[in-house]
């Protein structure tokens, strides 16, 4: 673990800018004194808004704000109190009050005592002012904060395995009590280049630092970390063991799960004071999502402390830090582990999902490397192609359309003067008449669009939906579960017939597309178990168990007489699946989305990539590797 921080100084302003505090207590209507209540009451309200310039104060020769700034500057800025007067004994012009403090430092509660002394003068009472009156300090004490952090709750897989944890890590940088000063910057460029990170900002930050600091330039996995050997050549230049939650991997479950890391200025910023430089949060995915939960609450050490470092901090407070509470998820880190490999030398964007149709569990969810950090597996928003062909062959069943229903698979349809045609290597023999079924199987975009006005738009939206398209669900992640609009006229409706147009999908979506189909029902996917899906809308056609049949018989036809033959020899029970090539962008040819959609058992998979040749040449074969990965 990283050693605890030191709480920065707050800053405290006049926040009680606006109290009006009474310089003395009015007499009583009856006559007699200023009562000692009301300027106990006074110095409450002041303790308690940071502010007591306005207190009437005597035997002090130093402001007495001042004061109070230099005895609490060490709690940082969550640092708030709340000060009330519960006993005040007054005899022969002189007073005693006790107050109860409620101090807040660091989302830690701290409560004590603290006495003060009032003395009256003339028609008012005056406060003998004391470093004491604040906190239970003395003479020139100041009080300063350290949190502790607990450990950090891991990321849980299937059967609550952990998937990220803490695993030891080496923090490589320049010890500048190690170098001499005028050599730091040279150490920290030849270190720079031995970990290939940018030297001249590493220098830079190097050569800013105090002469005692340790300078980090990156953390690195304990097996990852340079050679003793290889540091020892860079005056300066070290290692220190650490611990930090990881996956088993660098590529695991990116970049789902996220990262942690120390806290950045803004972070800090936006945590009003419950977060300061040197802690560990999460900062992206899962980890930052519920860091609270994970991470947990922090421990407080507060001590008072003297200028003289020689003179030994007087611990005034503690508590015990609360540990984080670990997330459970559906993960399966196997077929995880298989789908980020799979992922691991595709260039453009890529993603695969894979769902237990008879649950909904969320099996893997990778996002490849070309993404740049983007979750492209749950909110990548892509035109799914002839994926979705799944959908529209849903809304011709629901329209009299049978599996062998002969529907026309030509070379080029036109609508509105755009002709439509099938993808280049088209096989000659599924031309013609042919069944509905057949024309799955081998992905004809011609006979969809020419068979339209059996699937009038808002029927094909009522289809996809029933499928799991364009529901609004809550995973507890960001998730786009795709988009069909319910109206669209001439060539924008030709292309719905065929994924495109306005209709979006994520990678996630269509695999729960095909795992309803798989299990007969619409299917739910489940990421966080502790965290059931809220769906506001359930479909007004539900999938029947009959209709999933004949989808999944078409699926199957893919395998075994069309563009997935290369799927009949995977192990296990039959496959079945559904290809797909999205044109995008302005070139001309155009580019293309590939996709396949895969089912085998209780599994169903979907995989994108973002740019390839076709479904088949390009997204099939990571489909093959990942249906044999998880046999």
């Amino acid at each position: 673990m990283l050693p605890p921080r030191r709480i920065r100084p707050a800053r405290l302003g006049a926040a009680g800018a606006g109290l009006a505090l009474a310089v003395g207590a009015l007499a009583a209507c009856g006559g007699g004194g200023p009562d000692a209540r009301d300027t106990a009451n006074d110095l409450a309200a002041a303790l308690t808004s940071g502010d007591v310039s306005k207190v009437p104060t005597r035997g002090m020769a130093t402001d007495n704000q001042a004061d109070l700034e230099r005895i609490v500057k060490g709690l940082g800025e969550g640092n708030t109190q709340k000060v009330r007067v519960t006993k005040v004994v007054e005899q022969d012009g002189a007073a005693t009050v006790t107050l109860s403090t409620r101090r807040v430092v660091s989302g830690a509660e701290w409560s004590y005592t603290t006495k003060a002394s009032l003395v009256e003068a003339d028609d008012h009472w005056e406060v003998e002012w004391e470093p004491s009156i604040v906190a239970p300090v003395k003479g020139d004490e100041r009080l300063t904060a350290l949190t502790v952090a607990g450990e950090r709750g891991d990321i849980l897989g299937a059967k609550d395995k952990p998937l990220v944890t803490q695993r030891p890590v080496v923090r490589v940088g320049i010890d500048k009590t190690r170098v001499k000063a005028r050599a730091a910057g040279g150490s920290a460029t030849a270190l720079a280049e031995l970990l290939d990170i940018d030297a001249s900002a590493f220098r830079k930050r190097v050569e800013a630092s105090g002469a005692r600091a340790f300078v980090e330039g990156l953390v690195v996995r304990a097996g990852d970390a340079p050679a003793d050997a290889a540091l020892a050549k860079i005056p300066g230049a070290v290692g220190i063991d650490a611990e930090l939650p990881l996956g088993p991997t660098r590529t695991f479950g990116q970049p789902l799960l996220g990262s942690v890391g120390d806290v950045t200025a803004e972070i800090i910023e936006d945590s009003k004071g419950a977060l300061g430089p040197g802690d560990q949060v999460g900062l992206s995915g899962l980890q930052k999502r519920y860091d609270t939960q994970l991470r947990g609450r922090p421990g407080l050490e507060i001590a008072a402390i003297v200028s003289d470092p020689a003179v030994a901090p007087r611990e005034v407070f503690t508590s015990e830090p609360t540990d984080g509470t670990s997330l459970r998820t559906t993960l399966d880190p196997k077929l995880q582990a298989a789908a980020d490999d799979i992922l691991g030398d595709v260039e453009p964007a890529s993603a695969i999902v894979a769902v237990r149709p008879s649950t909904g569990e969320l099996l893997a969810v990778a996002s490849g490397p070309g993404g740049d950090g983007n979750d492209t597996a749950t909110s990548g928003r892509y035109a799914p192609g002839s994926t979705f062909k799944i959908a529209t062959a849903l809304a011709f069943l629901r329209s009299g359309v049978t599996p062998s229903t002969k529907v026309p698979c030509t070379p080029t349809v036109t609508v509105d003067g755009r002709t439509f045609k099938n993808y280049s290597d088209y096989p000659s023999s599924a031309l013609g008449k042919v069944s509905l079924t057949t024309a799955i199987a081998n992905s004809c975009n011609t006979a969809m669009i020419a068979t339209m006005n059996k699937a009038p738009q808002d029927r094909l939206a009522d289809a996809a939906y029933a499928l799991g398209l364009g529901r609004d669900v809550d995973l507890g992640v960001p998730a786009f579960l795709g988009s069909v609009p319910d109206t669209a006229k001439g060539t924008e409706r030709a292309a719905s017939m065929i994924g495109q147009g306005r209709i979006e999908a994520s990678p996630l979506a269509m695999a729960v597309v095909a795992a309803s189909v798989q299990d007969g029902r619409l299917v739910t996917p489940v990421l966080l178990p502790d965290l059931r899906p809220k769906d506001a809308s359930a479909p007004a056609k539900p999938l029947k168990a009959r209709e999933a049949t004949s989808l999944a018989d078409m699926m199957r036809a893919v395998v075994t007489d069309g563009s997935g033959r290369f799927l009949l020899d995977v192990p296990g029970p039959p496959v079945g699946a559904k290809t797909g090539t999205a044109e995008y962008g302005d070139e001309v040819p155009p580019r293309t989305h590939a996709w396949m959609v895969g089912t085998q058992g209780d599994l169903a998979v979907s995989v994108f990539v973002g740019d390839g040749d076709s479904g088949s040449a390009t997204a099939g074969p990571l489909l093959e590797k990942l249906l044999r990965a998880a046999r």
